[in-house]
Parts: structure tokens; C-alpha cells; sequence
């Protein structure tokens, strides 16, 4: 298993320090991804990029059940994100908490141990590594809840894996009463990645483009 700070040197390698012709190289990256996804699926991986719009979301769902590689640690998120979100879900212990694409629920037994006891797990597939956190089996494209039914709702390291980035958005807006705190990646796009990802964020204001829709102003001809 390689932690988060092995995979951030990797990308980091690869990404910032390779000239482009060679980091997006199929034939330079195919035993990166033989090693990383363990030799199973190779070309299905590779070709993600090209193919993920023809998914069905069942497809799209069965893929993500069954991929495996070697970063299965219990959170993307480092140290100081962590102590960011808990930060901010205020005062009060007893307001309502989803965390939509949660993983394992390492995130939200961090919070429960910070005093939150209104907490709730989402995932596209259920697989808790603690007892004492439920996860929910959900898509992050059809949240089965009705609006504004949480108080803050979370969504760390997910936007960049939704086939449908804008709907994925709109329905954790749509279940947030108060607030919607969101983690991406920063990163650059390139064809093929060993962290499976759809869609890229090398500035804020690309998801801003998306999160913040601003107010159409009116025209009156004369």
C-alpha cells in the first residue's frame, strides 16, 4: 500500500518534471499502470479517458467496484484538509452531516471523534472500515434524499471520478440546506493518469465556473 505522500512524489515526477511528449506516452506509461492496477484490465484502464461517455451508470458502477490498485489507503486527503473541514461545521455537535463519496468513512470518524454525532457515509460502493460508521450505498448523480435535507454536506476527492461533473454538482447543491464543502485535486490534465481521473482542476476557478452560477442580467432594447 503506498501513502499519500509516496503517490504525491510520483505524480509529482511524473507530471511536473517529464516533458509532455513523454508523460503522455502510451507505450512509456503501460508498465506504470501494469504495476500500479496489478496487471488486470490494463487496456480498459488506459482507454478510460476515451470511453467513460459511453458508460451506462451501471457500467460506470461496476467499473468502480472492481478496480483495484495499489493506493488503497483509507483517505486522499492530508492532515491539514482534515482539520480544515472540522473546522468548519461550526458549533453546533447536533447539525446534520453527509459525506457523499466517503470512502471508508475515515473523514467522518475524524469528526465523529471531534463530537459529531448527526453524521452520515454516501458511497458509490459500501465498504465502512470502522463499525461505528454507517455508509449508504449511493450515486452522487441521483442523491435518493429530498432537498436542502442535510446542514453541511461534504465531498472530498470524487468530482474528479463522476461521469456527469455538472449533475454531480447540482445534486450536492440541491441536498445542502447550509453548506457544501468540496476537495479536488489540483492537476493538470493528461490522457492517461494512474489515479483514474475524468475530470481536472488545475485552478479554483474551474470548479468556481461550476459551483457559482451568476446572476443573468437583464437586456431592454429601445
Amino acid at each position: 500500500m503506498f501513502n499519500r505522500r509516496v503517490t504525491n512524489i510520483i505524480r509529482f515526477i511524473l507530471d511536473e518534471l517529464l516533458p509532455p511528449i513523454i508523460r503522455d506516452n502510451k507505450y512509456f506509461m503501460y508498465p506504470l499502470f501494469w504495476i500500479w492496477f496489478k496487471g488486470k484490465n490494463i487496456k480498459e484502464t488506459m482507454e478510460l479517458k476515451s470511453v467513460f461517455h459511453q458508460f451506462s451508470e451501471e457500467e460506470y458502477v461496476d467499473y468502480y467496484k472492481h478496480a483495484k490498485h495499489l493506493s488503497n489507503r483509507l483517505t486522499d486527503l492530508n492532515k491539514s484538509s482534515i482539520q480544515f473541514i472540522i473546522r468548519n461545521l461550526g458549533e453546533d455537535k447536533n447539525t446534520s452531516i453527509a459525506d457523499i463519496g466517503c470512502g471508508s468513512g475515515y473523514v467522518l470518524k475524524r469528526i465523529k471523534e471531534a463530537g459529531y454525532c448527526n453524521i452520515r457515509g454516501i458511497d458509490i460502493r459500501s465498504r465502512p472500515a470502522y463499525d461505528d460508521i454507517e455508509i449508504e450505498a449511493g450515486n452522487i448523480e441521483h442523491l435518493q434524499y429530498p432537498d436542502q435535507v442535510f446542514d453541511i454536506v461534504i465531498c472530498n476527492h470524487t468530482l474528479e471520478h463522476v461521469l456527469d461533473l455538472p449533475k454531480a454538482i447540482g445534486e450536492l447543491k440541491r441536498v445542502a440546506a447550509k453548506k457544501l464543502i468540496i476537495t479536488v485535486p489540483k492537476q493538470r490534465y493528461y490522457r492517461y493518469t494512474l489515479d483514474n481521473h475524468l475530470h481536472f482542476f488545475p485552478q479554483v476557478s474551474y470548479l468556481l465556473k461550476l459551483l457559482v452560477t451568476p446572476p443573468r442580467k437583464s437586456c431592454t432594447k429601445t
